[in-house]
Parts: structure tokens; sequence; C-alpha cells
């Protein structure tokens, strides 16, 4: 494995850039493709591409249907709700995109003590939420792992209301395998580093100085979490420094090549280039994108690899996210900030990128709700090591709905219950009844009413 990381084999840009320069995409052939995908049992690289070529609005909208449908029968209309907890803005990189680069100097940075990353999880529990992901800039000095364990076994602790933190993921600068091994021991979920471009011409452009300036260590950091034990982990490029197209085929070459070593990505995230403060690179990226793009490249991922699930976060307009959301997305962020603080200790500090959408967790779960979908505060597969292999050996025969839609349920009965308006309870009630109805397994049907039930009676944090 030594060689072929070294080698970079895994990322093969002149594969790549061939199948992105075929752009004739026959209308039979790219039925073919999308009958293949209906299987679910994913495509290969080639057919990936194809299907990233195809400008045809017909045969696009075939494509946008296809990727609907194998969401719901992995997936469901179940969206997974959480939020991202930034515990500082200080970073020793220099990404030119990001308002956490070095040298920005038109910034308030801040560095949140344990104390105060403890009011920001309980500020996040008041409205519902179960699940943060964790991040921090890339500053190996202050915010180590050293003061990550601090937070984290402080944020587990806490309590508020009715609730609690149930898993945090951790989004931090890519480690060693023995410092991934010492993570893998803090209680995280899914470990995520996005490796922001693929290309690695465009990569060093854009991360001139600071430990991130190594592409290899940077790609190579989820072979050193595999290595070091950690089950789950989260990939993805950053849209909008290299071709769309490119990004997302060498995104499924490193989940395939991930898939092999180890185990395939739990997620990939799909972020586009946002305005941040003081980076005029913000404003004009090199490698921009339409909204049609965008959702061409989400429903490709989706069919590529129906396993994995995607994130979603609060750049884009609510507009967007209901379309994208339809399309293959299971994770979604809400009433999100993203500055250290932000949700209530310390508003002025500045935020890595501007958010699109800005409306209130309960505001998120309406439209959910509204559209059909069931808002889920799941964390059930982490607590009882339904993680790695034994997750995608569920996920990937369409076996996890069995799982998650009782989860589901019970977590956003206990949602309706402790946090919601009377009008959103309503509504809520009326989408459990719906989904317990949808049940198809009589057992797991009669689990998740004794679940409702004993949640009605005070009880929480049930789960199979």
């Amino acid at each position: 494995m030594d060689t072929l990381i070294k080698n970079n084999t895994f990322i093969d840009e002149d594969k790549i850039n061939d199948l992105i320069s075929k752009k004739t995409v026959l209308k039979e052939r790219a039925n073919e493709i999308l009958n293949k995908a209906m299987l679910a049992n994913g495509l290969t690289l080639e057919e990936s591409a194809e299907l990233l070529n195809i400008e045809d609005e017909e045969i696009l909208e075939k494509l946008f249907k296809a990727a609907k449908i194998i969401k719901e029968k992995i997936y469901g209309k179940r969206i997974v709700l959480f939020a991202p907890l930034y515990a500082s803005n200080v970073c020793t990189n220099n990404c030119v995109y990001c308002a956490f680069r070095r040298d920005n100097k038109n910034i308030e940075r801040k560095i949140l003590t344990p104390a105060e990353v403890v009011e920001e999880a309980k500020a996040i529990m008041r409205m519902g939420h179960k699940r943060i992901i964790l991040l921090t800039g890339e500053d190996y000095k202050d915010t180590g792992l050293d003061y990550l364990q601090e937070i984290m076994d402080r944020i587990y602790k806490a309590k508020e209301l009715n609730g609690e933190i149930r898993r945090i993921n951790v989004n931090i600068a890519p480690l060693s395998v023995e410092d991934f091994k010492r993570l893998n021991t803090f209680g995280i979920g899914t470990y995520q580093v996005f490796q922001e471009t693929y290309h690695k011409e465009t990569y060093v452009k854009v991360h001139p100085s600071g430990k991130k300036a190594n592409y290899e260590w940077r790609l190579e950091a989820m072979d050193r979490a595999i290595e070091a034990g950690i089950n789950d982990l989260g990939i993805g490029p950053l849209f909008g420094l290299a071709d769309y197209k490119f990004e997302t085929l060498a995104t499924l070459m490193h989940a395939e090549y991930m898939d092999k070593i180890g185990v395939g990505p739990h997620t990939i995230s799909v972020p586009r280039i946002e305005h941040a403060q003081g980076v005029e690179f913000s404003d004009n990226p090199p490698a921009q994108m339409s909204d049609r793009d965008f959702k061409k490249l989400v429903s490709v991922i989706r069919l590529a690899v129906p396993y994995t699930g995607m994130v979603l976060s609060t750049r884009e307009t609510p507009q967007l996210r209901r379309e994208i959301i339809e399309l293959g997305i299971s994770q979604i962020s809400a009433a999100s900030q993203t500055n250290p603080g932000g949700y209530h200790v310390y508003k002025s500090a500045t935020s890595q990128f501007k958010t699109g959408d800005n409306r209130s967790l309960e505001d998120m779960v309406v439209e959910l709700c509204e559209h059909g979908f069931l808002p889920s505060f799941c964390t059930s597969c982490y607590r009882v090591g339904r993680v790695g292999r034994k997750f995608m050996e569920h996920a990937k025969t369409g076996h996890i709905h069995t799982y998650c839609e009782p989860n589901a349920l019970a977590t956003f009965k206990e949602y309706l219950l402790d946090y919601a308006a009377e009008k959103t309870k309503l509504l809520g009630e009326k989408v459990i009844a719906q989904h317990l109805t949808e049940i198809e397994e009589p057992e797991m049907q009669e689990l998740a009413k004794k679940q409702l039930n004993a949640i009605i009676q005070g009880k929480r944090d049930l789960h199979v």
C-alpha cells in the first residue's frame, strides 16, 4: 500500500481528463447507464463520466429522477439534521479562498475556552440538535488533541433541558497514524476532512504555505485514519477550485480506493465556495459552476455510490437546498453558525464563509415535513457499533432503513415533545403517523410503536 500511496496512482488525472473530454453522450447509452443505476449497485468511473457529460435536458431530468429513486431506496425519506460547532478560527495555513487564512488581517479571531465551547453546545442543544460536527482552524499549537479531548469530554457530559449532544463528528487537520489512534479514543463519530481540490496543480496554487501545502499529506489522511482503526470517514472537494467534472470523478476514485483498502466513505460532502470576509478570491473562484451542474454532480454521486451518505451545508440558498435534497442528500446542517461563539458566547468573531440558508432548525423541520420528508436526529449506528464495514453491509444491501426508520421516528418524536411549537407538533405527528404505516416489517413497526409510546411516557434516547 505504501508504494500505491507514494505514486499517487489512485487519483489518475490523465484518466479523468480523458473521460471528461468525451463530450458526446448518446441518448440510448445514457438510458442504458441509468437502467443499470436503478439496481442500486453503483456505477463505474467511466459510466459516471458519461452521465456528467449529459447536456440534453430530457436525459438530465431522467438522471435527476433516477437519483431521487435510489436515494429513497437506500435511505428512504429520512433527512438527518446536524449543526457545526466552530471552536476556533485561528489557522496556520494560507488557503487563498478561506476567511481563516493566516494572512487575512481583516478578521476577528477567537479560540473558545472549553467552558465557552460547552456554552455553544448548550445553545445548539436548546434548538433540539443531537448531533454536531466540531471544527477548528488548522492550528496545531493551541487547538491540538489535548484541547480537542477536553472539549469533547465536556460536551458529552453536558445536559440542557431534555437534551444532550449524542454524537460529535470531527473535521480537523489530518493527523499521523498515532494521533489518529488517540483521536479514535475520544468517542468521535465520523472523521471528516476535505481534499479541497484533487487537481494537484490547482491544489499547489491555492495552498501556498502552511502544512496544508503538502498535497500528498492531505490526500493520504484517510489511509492513515483507516490504519488507525477509525471506521467512519467523510470526504469531499470544495467545488469552485477546479472543473466540477474532474473533482467529482476524483472523489469517486478516492471512494473506490478507500473501499478497497478498508472501508468506503461514510459520507461525501458537496460544499461550494462562498463569500469569505477579506478574501477577494472567494467572490470569483476559477471554476464556478451553474446550479444545474451542481444538481447533476449530486445526482451522479448518488448513483455511483448509493451506499454513501451525502451532506449538504447551509452554504446554499433555501430554494436550491429544496431541489438538491430531493436528489440524493441524506444529511443537512440547519441553523448553522460558522464562527467560533456564533450561537451564544461570542458573536463578533469572523465566520469562515457566508451562509445562504439562515433559517431556524424549526423552520427546516417544518419544510421537510411539508415536502414529505422525515426529520431525523438519530445517532444510533454509532451507539450500537453499526459503523464501518458493519454499516456498509446494511447500506450496500439497502437494509439500513430497517434500523433507520424506527430510530428516526423516535428522535423526531423527542424533538416534537421537547422543542417544537404547537403548530409544528401537529404537522410532525401527521408525518410520524404516515411513516409508521410505511414500515414494512411487522416486528419493526411494533417496536417503533413501543418506542414512541415510551417517549410519550418520558423515556429518551431509545434506539435499535
